[in-house]
This record gives C-alpha cells, structure tokens and sequence, in this order.
C-alpha cells in the first residue's frame, strides 16, 4: 500500500472510531509497519491545520483522535444539544484528588475533602472517568481508585504528566481560597470531542479549604473524617 492510500485509510479509520486510536493498532489492520503509519498521521495532523478546517487530529489518551475545532464549538452544540447533566463541584473536587493523588481510596479522599463523597464516587464511575485499580494492603483491604483513559480523553491530555500544578488551581490574591470556584462543569462540553476544561475545581488535593461542600450540599462534617488509613475497613 503506498503512501496516498494509507493516509486515506488512516483518516477513515480516524473518522470512524469513538476513541482514540494508536499507530500501532492502525499498523496492525492495514497490515503495515508503524512507520508508515505514523507517517500519514503527521501529514494528515498537518493538512487538518490548513485555514478554514473545522477538524483538527490531536494526540490524546496514548493514541489519536479526529475532534472539531474549539472555534466552531458553538454550532456542534447548538446541533448536539448536550443532555447529559454537568458534573456537580462535589464530583469535581472527588476526581481532582483522585486525579493527583492516585490511586486513593475513599476513606482518603474523604479525609482530604472533610466530607462524605460516596455519590461524587458513584457518578464518576457510571460516566467512565474512574475505575477500581486494586485494593491497598491495610485493614478491610479498601478499594483503591484511580482516572480512566476516557478521563484523558475528555480533558484533552496525552497522559497525566500532563496536568497542571496543583498550586496553578489555587486561586490567586488576596481573597485566595474565600471564593467558590464554578459550580458545575462538563469535561469535554464547550469544544466537540475536546474539553477546556481542566479537572480544577474544589480544593486541590493534600490542601483543603473551607469551601469543601458533601455530595449532598452539606457543610464539612464535624470532626473531620479520618486520616489516611483509618476508617478504611469500615467503608470499603
């Protein structure tokens, strides 16, 4: 197969999938060697670029996908008409720390947050962004959580050395840490298949701040939940 045809099977392969795609999966159902493949992707990644393209190939989760143009977000929504209900702060909060601090039990999460997260926990495993990875070597053996390949996907990152500094979520001034960040965001809502968003809303994990609320709009728990270790038997 020469190199014209390729680049085109790439694109329809790329068309087609849900998911990110890597060179070596297309590799193996053309038939061809990586290189070729990789190949075909960059100039298919450059031909994307061109003035005018509502489509553009990014890398993301370990492989690459075909998205729309973060400019044209307007108009696929307006088409789309997204159902799916936003993720509540509490949710957001639970997978930053899950996020940084993986893999992290509830118990941990708890103590980090000051709060109860079981549902925060519960919707983000139904929407795919975290799994169960394992259970840690302590009493009760707890489950242990941590994000999905999906959890890239729609925050737009190769892989998680691509996160920002937990100290650049903080907010900055003199009110730093007074003001609640927003409410609600839909990772991957705004921009086609990509996210702008970034997992940073509630208190970044390892520094909790008085505006942690539960699953359930409550206010911290008095005292808060144990530390790291304990209590995890009785959860889990």
């Amino acid at each position: 197969m020469t190199a014209e045809p390729v680049r085109g099977a790439v694109e329809a392969l790329l068309f087609v999938a849900g998911e990110p795609l890597t060179v070596a999966r297309m590799a193996r159902i053309l038939g061809v060697s990586e290189a070729v493949v990789r190949e075909a992707v960059l100039e298919l990644a450059e031909a994307c670029r061109a003035p005018g393209r509502g489509i553009e190939l990014v890398e993301v989760a370990g492989g690459w996908q075909l998205v729309t143009r973060r400019e044209y977000s307007r108009a696929v929504e307006e088409l789309l008409q997204p159902r799916r209900q936003a993720l509540s702060r509490a949710a957001l909060e639970t997978l930053a720390i899950i996020a940084y601090r993986q893999p992290v039990t509830r118990a941990e999460i708890e103590a980090i947050r000051g709060v109860q997260s079981d549902a925060g926990l519960r919707t983000l495993l139904e929407r795919g962004l975290i799994r169960e990875v394992g259970r840690k070597e302590a009493p009760g053996r707890p489950i242990l959580y941590g994000t999905t390949p999906l959890f890239l996907q729609q925050f737009g990152l190769k892989d998680l050395s691509e996160l920002p500094p937990p100290g650049s979520l903080l907010p900055s001034g003199p009110a730093a840490g007074t003001e609640p960040g927003p409410a609600a965001v839909e990772p991957g809502a705004g921009s086609g298949n990509q996210a702008e968003a970034r997992p940073s809303a509630g208190p970044v994990p390892g520094a909790p701040g008085p505006e942690a609320t539960g699953d359930d709009g409550s206010a911290p728990a008095s005292p808060p939940a144990a530390p790291a270790g304990e209590g995890d038997s009785a959860r889990s």
